[in-house]
């Protein structure tokens, strides 16, 4: 039954076209409408809407919902619309009039709001906790690789000599960076839209404070009708943090696939981690960083996308919202796969030693030449000139000592620093709070 049903046939070609994949998707947002569902109950409960024997046998009922979400055993009947109306049609059957009641005091605008909200605050965590390990593998392999050479490059021309330490380096403290973008999204979702109904509030006496806590948020979206224009931009600003987390990955998958490059050399791919070619028996394929890379560049659209269907809608709500969903949700997990193999596979990638004199790298050290004349107390300019001289008139010989001591250089990479930032932008996201408060409502 749909929620809306008022009595009339619906033209199951129109109901088709307007569900979208609603069913598919939905069951991504079960366990959080079942959350929601509870703390509703339980609010309405406590102003008096229903009894407290109404309150009880619906919370048990759901519970036993989320069981089979967790079993992996929720499906949405072909007599549902969506997530919402499985819910409440399966409460109905078990229930009876009770189940018709946890309707009270919302719509389904708020439900599939805080549904989503949920939804990226219990992913963010993921991602941020799955970002904690990939950063400390990746300073780990900066640490055993520090002394390894790596030539620099600029315009895909030799530049300045650099090393794996400062390369792995790297990769980890620009996911520092991305926590900083994923707490403001964290931020932005963990803020209660239950209660704004179609947003504009309602006439029963809610108590949305109370839903609030229980539902671990950090605020609420006190204004119905900010609420309901947060659908859309909450997912926007989600998926900005997912875009840039894909800008690194993707970035570095592209590092790997140049390096492992036969011209390059720097990096052997593991055979069980590459693939080869039907027709070259020679081949060894970086395809999983391909796969990343295409991965990555397919979710740094996700913004626009996102954008293009919510830009400029009235206030209110638009079934176009509906569509966010099929590119958003599956966002995360995309990310997450991505996270996952890198985790397992960067490790496992051969480093291997590069000859600093090889003749193709003679004259990356020529900064090293300029600087040791500015240590001696020529002006740079003077210095850079003289050393440019030499290299037109054949005369430059390398100087090839890299004494970097400054942070942040191939001497002192300052990993330990890193690790420290990288943990003091977890901490910031404050995760057991919500944790806790779903732990609490899910207690019978």
């Amino acid at each position: 039954m749909k929620l809306w049903d008022k009595g009339k046939p619906f033209n199951k070609t129109t109901q088709d076209f307007t569900s979208g994949k609603d069913k598919l998707l939905d069951v991504l947002l079960a366990r959080y409408d079942i959350i929601g569902s509870i703390a509703h109950a339980k609010m309405l409960e406590s102003v008096g809407i229903i009894s407290e024997n109404e309150s009880k046998v619906l919370i048990q009922a759901l519970t036993q919902i989320y069981k089979q979400i967790d079993a992996g055993d929720f499906r949405i009947s072909e007599d549902s619309e969506d997530v919402h109306s499985e819910v409440e049609n399966q409460l109905t059957n078990i229930l009876g009039e009770a189940g018709k009641k946890i309707h009270s005091g919302r719509s389904r605008n708020d439900q599939v709001l805080l549904d989503i909200h949920l939804f990226i605050r219990d992913k963010i965590s993921e991602i941020v906790g799955t970002i904690d390990t990939f950063s400390a593998r990746l300073l780990q392999l900066s640490e055993k690789y520090r002394e390894y050479f790596l030539p620099g490059y600029t315009h895909f021309q030799v530049a300045m000599p650099a090393s794996f330490g400062l390369w792995f380096g790297s990769f980890a403290e620009t996911l520092a960076d991305d926590l900083l973008i994923f707490h403001a999204a964290y931020r932005m979702a963990n803020q209660n839209p239950l209660g704004s109904a179609a947003g504009f509030g309602t006439s029963l006496p809610l108590n949305r404070q109370m839903t609030t806590d229980l539902l671990g948020f950090e605020n609420m979206r006190f204004n119905s009708m900010h609420a309901m224009n947060a659908r859309g931009k909450t997912e926007l600003m989600s998926a900005q943090a997912l875009a840039s987390l894909a800008f690194t990955l993707g970035k570095y998958a592209g590092d790997v696939c140049l390096y492992s490059n036969e011209n390059y050399g720097f990096i052997g791919l593991p055979e069980e981690y590459s693939t080869g070619s039907s027709i070259m028996p020679h081949k060894r394929n970086p395809d999983i960083f391909e796969m990343v890379r295409a991965t990555c560049s397919g979710i740094q659209s996700l913004p626009n996308q996102i954008s293009l269907m919510a830009n400029n809608l009235p206030t209110g709500y638009h079934r176009d919202f509906q569509l966010i969903k099929e590119y958003f949700l599956p966002a995360f997990e995309n990310i997450m796969d991505c996270l996952n193999i890198l985790i397992k596979v960067f490790p496992e990638l051969v480093i291997r030693k590069i000859d600093k004199n090889d003749e193709k790298y003679r004259y990356i050290f020529s900064v090293e030449n300029v600087n040791h004349l500015v240590m001696e107390g020529k002006p740079f300019r003077e210095a850079y000139r003289k050393v440019a001289d030499e290299i037109r008139d054949g005369k430059y010989i390398p100087s090839l000592g890299t004494e970097y001591t400054h942070e942040g250089s191939i001497r002192n990479l300052c990993n330990d620093k890193i690790a420290a930032k990288i943990n003091d932008r977890i901490k910031l996201f404050e995760f057991d709070k919500a944790r806790e408060a779903i732990k609490q409502l899910l207690v019978l």
